[in-house]
């Protein structure tokens, strides 16, 4: 049993990667414009914050580390994020050819 819901747990989270990264990835701005060109990028974002999510509504505190990966994950995130919004302002500078 406890098989089973952890097969449907994971084939729900790669869904909601999918999801997450399909959503990234079709909107207009330029960030998300370097996320379609970054795709492993834009999928590490959303497993990043899929995984944030699980964490954060998780009963257990996985040994004490459950605080320290909430938040650095958070911090890759905004990195990750950071560095597709660099990306984004060198290609509006020096456009590729």
């Amino acid at each position: 049993m406890k098989r089973i819901v952890g097969v449907l747990m994971l084939g729900l989270f790669f869904v909601g990667i999918i999801t997450m990264a399909a959503r990234t990835v079709n909107s207009e701005s330029p960030i998300a414009q370097e996320a379609s060109e970054h795709p492993r990028i834009a999928k590490a974002i959303a497993s990043l914050e899929e995984a944030i999510a699980y964490l954060k509504e998780a009963p257990h505190n996985f040994g004490g580390h459950k605080e320290k990966a909430i938040e650095a994950s958070e911090r890759a995130v905004r990195q990750l994020k950071l560095a597709l919004a660099y990306r984004a302002k060198q290609d509006k500078l020096h456009p590729p050819r």
